[in-house]
């Protein structure tokens, strides 16, 4: 009777996973590909001024010879959350005080006659997915971002190599939109083209403010008032000096890398507010009992004091009744 209580039967789950969430995830890692490894979408391009002194930095060279490399940074960003996840969720289902709460809200799904879904794998699945999705939707929005806009990086002018004697450069404040003016390595031209919004500085605050949110929703410790705290705090201030890396190296401007942190912290918070409801259960938690209607009563009460010619009486009429008997 238990089991048919905390079960509740479907059978569209499973079509509905493998024919539209898993084709939604399929074209959105197709979609960032050809965003992050081909040259289907060509960068716009961005006119400048030769005596520009904000694009005149020193090259920092490749994006491997950063502090943060590319590798370094993706690695962490897809494992820290992940792995999070996956341990507050097994320790959540495997302790007893927290299991009762987290059976109430999800139920065990029967997908047909024999095969059930248990409320762990499922949670698993939704908040791993979810964040996996919104990790490449970031990146999406990063790469188009910088592609329409082609905003300049602060070594550009150093990689541009323009002929600062030409007729377009000699004149100071003449604005030079012909991109064929750069003498240098076009392949590091076009990448000194996608400045806004930083990448680094999207993808690290997505990645710290999913984690957050789970850790603040979901993992309960009475017994240390400091783990969460210290535990969030850590993975926001990772985050934030990511962005300040991208602009010590002069590979971003603080203006990219405030725009990657707006990025990214909207996209995380509608997943984790609108998509996953705060990393709470589908069915809500067990409902309340219905309060007593207070309309009509008073909104202060105060104790009755017996008056003093109450009493007098009541001892009166207690003498003439004994008189009477």
């Amino acid at each position: 009777m238990a089991l048919e209580n905390n079960t509740h039967r479907s059978y569209s789950i499973i079509p509905c996973f493998i024919f539209v969430e898993l084709v939604i995830m399929a074209g959105t890692v197709l979609l960032a590909y050809y965003f992050e490894c081909t040259d289907t979408f060509q960068v716009h391009v961005q006119g400048f001024f030769c005596q520009d002194g904000n694009l005149m930095k020193p090259y920092p060279g490749t994006e491997d010879e950063s502090f943060i490399s590319p590798l370094v940074l993706y690695c962490v960003l897809a494992a820290t959350p992940t792995a999070i996840i996956f341990i507050g969720e097994v320790a959540t289902y495997f302790i007893k005080s927290t299991r009762e709460n987290l059976i109430v809200q999800e139920k065990m799904i029967l997908t047909g006659e024999c095969c059930y879904l248990n409320p762990l794998i499922r949670r698993i699945i939704r908040f791993i997915g979810v964040f996996a999705f919104g990790l490449f939707a970031t990146d999406i929005f990063v790469n188009a971002g910088q592609v329409v806009t082609g905003n300049l990086t602060p070594y550009f002018l150093t990689v541009c190599k323009p002929n600062y004697t030409g007729t377009e450069c000699l004149a100071h404040h003449q604005f030079i939109s012909n991109g064929n003016i750069c003498t240098g390595d076009p392949e590091v031209i076009e990448k000194a083209r996608r400045s806004f919004p930083s990448k680094h500085a999207a993808l690290s605050i997505y990645s710290a403010l999913y984690a957050t949110m789970y850790i603040t929703s979901t993992i309960k410790t009475k017994s240390s008032r400091l783990a969460k705290p210290v535990l969030c705090l850590g993975t926001l201030c990772s985050a934030f000096l990511t962005g300040l890396n991208r602009v010590s190296e002069y590979r971003n401007h603080c203006v990219d890398v405030i725009g990657g942190f707006i990025l990214g912290t909207a996209v995380a918070l509608f997943l984790g507010l609108c998509v996953v409801h705060n990393f709470k259960g589908t069915h809500g938690a067990p409902s309340k009992p219905k309060a007593e209607d207070t309309r009509g009563m008073p909104l202060m009460a105060f104790p009755r004091v017996e008056s003093p010619l109450e009493t007098l009486s009541a001892q009166n009429h207690s003498s003439s009744m004994t008189e009477v008997t």
